[in-house]
């Protein structure tokens, strides 16, 4: 019986790294952002977008557009922190969490995107707060 069990943990432990192994650095932190992302999105985003990003109309746009995501990733993240006229600021979120919840959208939804770095998401919000009121 105890070689049975040994057995069955040391295949168990095989397939894990096998498993985790074949999987890059990069797929790795992009699963991790996403997850994070997720609780971002959950707690700042979801309420107008929508559990799936269906959005409401024209009122809160969907985020199911790869197209819009990918044309104007440069300003996704000044939008995120500094909001629209039709889109409220979320000035209290960190240059992380604007990173993590971006991945998510930008994974999600129908979408793929390549993650968002906290370096591009901090190199985004640099540029674009002399022109923020």
């Amino acid at each position: 019986m105890r070689n049975r069990s040994l057995l069955l943990l040391a295949t168990c432990l095989s397939v894990y790294i096998a498993f985790h192994s074949c999987q890059s650095e990069q797929a790795i932190r992009t699963a991790q952002y996403t997850v994070n992302g997720k609780k971002v999105y959950a707690t700042h985003c979801q309420n107008c977008h929508g559990a799936k990003g269906e959005g409401l109309g024209k009122l809160y746009p969907p985020l199911n557009d790869s197209t819009f995501l990918v044309s104007h990733r440069d300003e996704l993240a000044c939008l995120v922190k500094y909001g629209r006229k039709e889109m409220p600021a979320n000035r209290t979120l960190t240059t992380v969490e604007i990173a993590y919840v971006l991945t998510y959208i930008g994974n999600s939804f129908g979408n793929t995107m390549e993650m968002f770095t906290q370096e591009e998401v901090q190199a985004r919000l640099d540029a674009c707060r002399d022109t923020t009121p």
